[in-house]
């Protein structure tokens, strides 16, 4: 499998719930994880930019690194609900997929 292909299957299976579960976590857990606000506007880039390069591949380097310098390596804190460690599962999934 392509490493354009893997990732529109990622995208096409997780952008919609990730869409729905961001703005959620980022407003019941941005006061004591300020760094989930930066988590929102990173998936925010990636999402438009995948949407605007249609067929082709984005270039996602640059954002996905910074996610997970942000996320330590997607480390799920421990004082967190369940959607919270679902976005960063998800989110890990799609960089793995786009770096496949």
């Amino acid at each position: 499998m392509t490493k354009q292909v893997s990732f529109k299957k990622a995208n096409e299976k997780i952008f919609k719930t990730l869409g729905q579960y961001v703005p959620i976590v980022a407003r019941v857990h941005g006061g004591s994880h300020p760094e989930f606000h930066e988590v929102k506007k990173l998936f925010d880039t990636i999402h438009e930019k995948t949407k605007d390069s249609g067929t082709n591949n984005p270039e996602l380097n640059e954002e996905f690194t910074r996610l997970r310098d942000v996320t330590n390596n997607y480390t799920v804190p421990g004082d967190v609900c369940e959607s919270y460690e679902a976005v960063y599962n998800m989110l890990s999934e799609i960089d793995r997929a786009y770096h496949a």
